[in-house]
C-alpha cells in the first residue's frame, strides 16, 4: 500500500500557544528548507481558548490530531492485494492465488468493501471432504462459468441462466436406461451419441454437457429449444468435464463471511499483534478508516514496522510527550525549557536555548536558513512569544523574545499590546468549560525521583475571575491527585497586571514543599506568590531545589 511518510513536528500533551505555534511555524520552516510537504505540524492534545483565538485570528485549522505516536498497521508492510470480483469461479480463485503466489484471496463486493476470504485450504477441503451432487445447483451456477471452466460454448439457451435445481451426474449408461437416472431438473453429463443426447432432453435435464463435439445437430437444437433445456458443448472428454466441472462454482459459495479477522490501517500493532498469534492464519485483511479493503498483512509483516518519526518542540520532559514516545523515533527536539527526562536511543539535532519561547529560537532558525517569514507565521510566532512571556512581564523574558516580538510583529502589522490584550482575554474567558477541562487546559506532569506532582496555570486580566476560578477548580483538584501516581496538585492563577500568583495546592506533603520553596504558609490550601508569573522560571525550579535538598 502506498502511503506518504511524514515527519511529525509535535509539542507537548495539553498544549499552549508556543507548543501550537512552534509546530506549525517549524514544520513550514522545514517544508521550505527541503521544498516539500514532508514535515507535519501535529498536536498532541486539545488546543485552549488562547490558542483558538490565535489560529482563527490568522485563519488556520488546528494541526493534525496525534496523541499516540505507537506503531499502527500503516506503519507495516501491507500487500498491495488486489481483492477478486465476487462473480468469479473456484478455478479463476485459483488462479489468482497462484499468480499472486498468496494463499489467501479476498472477494470483494461491487463497492470495494470486503465480502469474505477464501483460502487454498478452502479449496482442498471442497475437494477432498464429501460433497453432494446438488453442490452446484445449492450454488446457484451460472451456465457461462460451467462452459468457461471446460473450455466450452454454450450453443443452446441463456448462458447468463443458472443451474438451480437437480443433481450432476455422468450419462454413460444405454439410452434405455437412462430414464431410471435422470431426474428433473438435472445437469447431464454426455458422450457425443445423439441418442442418449436426446433421451436425456425428452427425460427433462435442465442442461447437457456434450463432450468430444464442438456442437450438436439441427435435430438435437430443436428439441433443447423446445424442453428449453441449455446445451453446453466442449472437445474435452468426459473424464475430463467431470473432474473440472466443479471448478466453476462461484468462489464466494466456500469463502468465509462471518466472524472475518479484519486490521482497521489505524490499529495500533501492539493491539493486533496478540491477536494474529492467537488465531495464526496466514494472512489478514486490512481495511481503511471507510470499511474499503486495502491489502493484507500476515505475521511476517509484524517484522518490518517502520517506526513513526518526530520532532518535539517545546518540551523535553516523558511525562509531558504525545503517548508511547518510546515507539517513535526522535529526530530533532528545540526548546527553551531545562532537560527533562526523554531518551533517545541515537544522537539527534538538539537546540535548547534559554529564551522565554521557543518560537523565539525558531524566529532566529528562520534568519539562519534565510528563509522569509510571512505574515501569517509571523503572527503565530509573534503570538507565542506574548504569551510565554505575557507581554514581556515574565522572568522568562530576554531581550532576543522582545527584540523578536517586535520584529514579528512589524511582519505581521499588528499592534502589540491591543493584539494582547485580545489574546489573553480569549485565553481566560472560561463560561461553559467544566473543572477538568479548566484544570487541564494548560497543565503539566513533573517527576523527579520518586516525587510525582502536576502543576496547571491560568492567566487574566481579571482577578474577581481567578477567584472564582479558585472555588470551582479545588474539587477537581482532589479528584486529580492520585491519578497515575500523581501525588501533589498545583495550580497557578495568575494575575497579569499585578504579576502575582494565587497559587492552589492539594497533596500529602504539598503545603511542605510551598512552605520549604518559598518560605510561604499555605492556609486552607491556598497562599499568593508575589512577583511569580512563570511556572518554568519560578515555580518548578524553586520546588525542584527543595525536593533535590531533601532527597
Amino acid at each position: 500500500m502506498e502511503k506518504e511518510d511524514h515527519i511529525y513536528i509535535v509539542g507537548h500533551k495539553n498544549p499552549d500557544t508556543d507548543s501550537i505555534c512552534s509546530a506549525i511555524s517549524y514544520a513550514y520552516l522545514k517544508n521550505a528548507m527541503t521544498g516539500s510537504r514532508k514535515y507535519m505540524a501535529c498536536r498532541a492534545g486539545q488546543i485552549n481558548e488562547e490558542t483558538e483565538f490565535v489560529l482563527k485570528y490568522w485563519n488556520l485549522e488546528a494541526p493534525y490530531y496525534l496523541p499516540n505516536v505507537g506503531t499502527q498497521v500503516y506503519d507495516m508492510d501491507i500487500d498491495d492485494a488486489e481483492g477478486a470480483p465476487d462473480d468469479i469461479t473456484v478455478r479463476i480463485a485459483w488462479e489468482y492465488m497462484k499468480e499472486s503466489q498468496t494463499v489467501t484471496l479476498p472477494v470483494m463486493a461491487e463497492d470495494g468493501s470486503l465480502e469474505g476470504l477464501i483460502t487454498v485450504g478452502d479449496i482442498a477441503n471442497y475437494y477432498i471432504d464429501a460433497y453432494t451432487k446438488t453442490i452446484m445447483s445449492e450454488a446457484k451456477t451460472r451456465y457461462l462459468d460451467i462452459a468457461e471452466t471446460i473450455n466450452g460454448t454454450v450453443r443452446v439457451g441463456n448462458q447468463d441462466g443458472y443451474f438451480t435445481k437437480g443433481k450432476v451426474m455422468v450419462g454413460a449408461a444405454m439410452p434405455e436406461h437412462l430414464a431410471q437416472c435422470i431426474e428433473r431438473d438435472d445437469l447431464v453429463i454426455l458422450s457425443d451419441r445423439e441418442d442418449t443426447q436426446r433421451q436425456a432432453i425428452e427425460c427433462g435435464a435442465s442442461c447437457i454437457v456434450v463432450c468430444l463435439m464442438d456442437d450438436v445437430s439441427d435435430e438435437i437444437r430443436e428439441l433443447a429449444e423446445q424442453y428449453m433445456c441449455v446445451v453446453i458443448c466442449t472437445k474435452f472428454d468426459t473424464y475430463t468435464v467431470a473432474r473440472l466441472i466443479n471448478q466453476s462454482i462461484p468462489a464466494k459459495s466456500l469463502m468465509k463471511k462471518k466472524d472475518l479477522i479484519t486490521f482497521k490501517t489505524d490499529d495500533y500493532v501492539d493491539d493486533i499483534r496478540d491477536i494474529m498469534g492467537k488465531y495464526r492464519y496466514r494472512d489478514f485483511p486490512v481495511l481503511d478508516h471507510s470499511g474499503k479493503f486495502v491489502g493484507m498483512i500476515s505475521r511476517r509483516s509484524l517484522i518490518n514496522v517502520k517506526k513513526k518519526q518526530l520532532i518535539l518542540v517545546d518540551h523535553t520532559e516523558q511525562s509531558q510527550a504525545v503517548d508511547n514516545l518510546d515507539e517513535a523515533e526522535i529526530l530533532e527536539i528545540v526548546d527553551h525549557h531545562r532537560i527533562g527526562t526523554v531518551e533517545t536511543l541515537q544522537p539527534v539535532y538538539f537546540r535548547g536555548e534559554p529564551v522565554g519561547c521557543t518560537c523565539t529560537i525558531l524566529t532566529s532558525m528562520f534568519e539562519e536558513q534565510d528563509v522569509e517569514i510571512p505574515k501569517t507565521i509571523a503572527g503565530l510566532l509573534c503570538s507565542a512569544i506574548i504569551s510565554d512571556t505575557l507581554l514581556f512581564r515574565s522572568p522568562t523574558c530576554t531581550p532576543r523574545d522582545e527584540k523578536a516580538a517586535r520584529k514579528l510583529a512589524k511582519i505581521a502589522g499588528i499592534n502589540l499590546e491591543d493584539y494582547a490584550k485580545s489574546m489573553f482575554r480569549a485565553g481566560s474567558n472560561l463560561k461553559g468549560k467544566t473543572p477538568d477541562e479548566i484544570l487541564h487546559q494548560d497543565y503539566k506532569k513533573f517527576i523527579f525521583g520518586d516525587t510525582v506532582f502536576g502543576v496547571g496555570q491560568i492567566s487574566s486580566m481579571d482577578m474577581d475571575e481567578l477567584e472564582e476560578i479558585a472555588t470551582t477548580i479545588r474539587p477537581q483538584m482532589e479528584e486529580e491527585c492520585g491519578k497515575n501516581g500523581t501525588q501533589m496538585i498545583f495550580f497557578m492563577l495568575t494575575d497579569i497586571l499585578t504579576e502575582d500568583t494565587l497559587l492552589l495546592s492539594y497533596g500529602k506533603k504539598s503545603a511542605d514543599l510551598v512552605k520549604d520553596s518559598f518560605g510561604l504558609e499555605v492556609e486552607d490550601g491556598r497562599c499568593v506568590l508575589p512577583k511569580v508569573v512563570s511556572r518554568k522560571k519560578q515555580l518548578i525550579p524553586a520546588f525542584m531545589q527543595t525536593l533535590q535538598n531533601t532527597q
